[in-house]
């Protein structure tokens, strides 16, 4: 195996870790740890675009070379800024669908969990069971329905009396 694909790979020194995937919080904190590094970095070359702008102003049209040559290293920082930034937006992308993915992931655990405690809560529920039981209960209101009708009806006390 060649030194560059054991480097990308992760060669012998990562043996066991290679083998299985990372989980999705240690892909997440090492996103964001690359995230913070870009991000440093980006600031470095910003502040060193500064500094070669500012020397290219200082020399100015006294020392014209050293000038240009301020002004070249300054477009060659802002052309490496410009793939910082390229690339911190690509790994927030990635981590972006990596939470969502992680989520997703939760909820559908959740989910089966869930589905697993109606099977069991439904274990001793048979439909015929169910059937029988909805049966009685509206025979039972049935009665109190007639019931109350009966109790409420008048029964006539004092139509008898005629003026």
């Amino acid at each position: 195996m060649s030194k560059i694909s054991k480097l990308f790979k992760g060669g012998s020194a990562g043996g066991s870790r290679s083998r299985g995937a990372p989980s999705a919080q240690e892909a997440l904190a090492r996103l964001r740890e690359t995230e913070e590094m870009l991000s440093k970095k980006q600031e470095y070359l910003e502040s060193r675009i500064e500094r070669e702008l500012a020397a290219a102003r200082h020399h100015g049209t006294r020392n014209r070379r050293a000038a240009l040559q301020a002004l070249k290293r300054k477009k060659r920082y802002e052309k490496q800024l410009s793939q910082i930034d390229g690339t911190l937006s690509t790994i927030e992308f990635q981590r972006e669908a990596l939470e969502n993915s992680h989520t997703n992931t939760e909820v559908l655990r959740n989910m089966g969990y869930a589905a697993q405690a109606m099977k069991k809560v439904h274990a001793n529920m048979d439909v015929n069971k169910i059937d029988d039981l909805m049966q009685d209960i509206t025979e039972q209101q049935d009665i109190a329905q007639e019931i109350s009708e009966a109790i409420s009806n008048r029964v006539g006390f004092g139509d008898e009396f005629d003026e």
